[in-house]
């Protein structure tokens, strides 16, 4: 159970940091908007699931 909490962490992190890089640097391709819904899905389940 830690580990999915660890990686929910580490995946939520990693869209936090893509989120302010997209902001600051104005990076838009196809399907970007995609990949970011389903990295923050999957890190904000993998959160719920590890309490």
């Amino acid at each position: 159970m830690k580990l999915n909490r660890n990686l929910g962490t580490l995946l939520l992190g990693i869209w936090l940091v893509l989120t302010g890089l997209i902001s600051l640097i104005d990076l838009r391709f196809s399907g970007l908007g995609t990949i970011m819904s389903v990295l923050a899905l999957v890190a904000g389940l993998l959160i719920v699931v590890g309490r």
